[in-house]
């Protein structure tokens, strides 16, 4: 038998998956170790104002809560929101029988401390005939004239709690502080109110504001100008900022005076506000590019690490770019930064970057 065929057969075999393996690793490998990563970019959009545009909400200068100054029960309700109402309108009306019978007692109990006064001075002239002639101590001369003095501080109080009581009583009616409108109502009749609980909120006639919510980032500025719905252009001056950041919206309230507002314009009407960017951050050293205001994708901000920034593709390089965030919405990022016109940044995938990686770019 010739076995030399058979010895043939599986070297010819292991040769071949050999040979296989090897192509397969090569398959594998890629093609250099330091191939450029590819990226989406987009060029940077400079803006044609370095404005700041936010809504705004005219409010009226002073809004004010109304509530009892002494507890009840509401017997009636004499006003709806948005209704307008005069300085001494009454509002709502506390059921008064509580605060009569308290006005009954304090009135007795005046009169048992003026009762008591007299008695007490009628003792003590007593007290005084006897101990000229002799029959009586000092020592009960002065108790006598303490326990008048007594009698008078109870009767000097139980006038003043009658006084507090008929104001009470007076004020089982909550009247218009000034006039304005009521902008919102929560007492009902048959509520049972504590002294101090908001029944509702008046907007008094005068000056009137407009109200503006700042990004957490952005300083509120000392000026600026608001848009009305039929085109026209008013003035606004800060008159106040909150002092914090809202924890839940990361909004700063921030308060305008609009002296041009024209009357007819009802409150809670939303008006487009105008105002010029806060301090732009400063250039790195040796940065020649002035710093603008420029829209990139929102995809585009990184902010790892140091602060926010973009990553600038130079020459196939990737440079990292701070930026000072003005605003955001779902699609776009408006930035302050060194760029200039034309130039390109990554679009996505920011948290993969390193400064000076080499890329590729896809247009966007």
């Amino acid at each position: 038998m010739n076995v030399a065929p058979l010895r043939k057969g599986p070297m010819v075999l292991s040769m071949s998956i050999a040979l296989l393996a090897a192509g397969c690793q090569r398959a594998e490998q890629p093609r250099t170790d330091g191939a450029p990563a590819v990226v989406a970019t987009a060029a940077v959009e400079p803006l044609a104002s370095a404005g700041l545009g936010l809504s705004g909400t005219v409010r009226a200068r002073v809004e004010a809560p109304l509530a009892f100054q002494v507890g009840g029960r509401i017997a009636a309700r004499r006003v709806d929101a948005g209704q307008t109402v005069q300085a001494g309108q009454v509002l709502f009306e506390l059921d008064p029988s509580d605060l009569e019978q308290a006005a009954r007692a304090a009135e007795a109990d005046l009169a048992a401390a003026e009762a008591a006064l007299r008695t007490a001075q009628a003792d003590l002239e007593r007290v005084r005939t006897l101990a000229a002639q002799g029959f009586v101590s000092a020592q009960a001369t002065d108790r006598a004239q303490l326990a008048a003095r007594e009698a008078a501080s109870r009767r000097d109080a139980a006038q003043a709690r009658l006084a507090q009581v008929r104001n009470g009583r007076a004020y089982a009616q909550l009247r218009a502080p000034a006039a304005g409108v009521v902008t919102e109502v929560t007492g009902q009749p048959g509520q049972v109110v504590a002294a101090g609980q908001p029944v509702a909120m008046l907007a008094q006639a005068g000056a009137r504001e407009v109200e503006v919510f700042f990004p957490e980032t952005v300083t509120p500025p000392a000026t600026g100008q608001a848009r009305l719905p039929d085109g026209r252009v008013v003035a606004l001056a800060l008159r106040e900022a909150a002092p914090m950041v809202d924890a839940l919206a990361r909004t700063r309230r921030a308060r305008y005076r609009a002296d041009g507002l024209p009357p007819e314009l009802p409150l809670g009407s939303v008006v487009t506000t105008q105002f010029a960017l806060p301090g732009q951050p400063t250039p790195a050293a040796g940065e020649t590019s002035a710093v603008g205001t420029w829209r990139v994708p929102v995809g585009a901000l990184d902010e790892r690490a140091e602060g926010p920034r973009i990553w600038r593709v130079r020459d196939g390089r990737l440079e990292a770019v701070p930026v000072r965030v003005l605003r955001v919405d779902d699609r776009h990022a408006v930035v302050a930064a060194p760029l200039q016109a034309g130039e390109r940044v990554v679009a996505l995938g920011t948290h993969l970057l390193q400064p000076g990686m080499a890329v590729q770019e896809r247009a966007r």
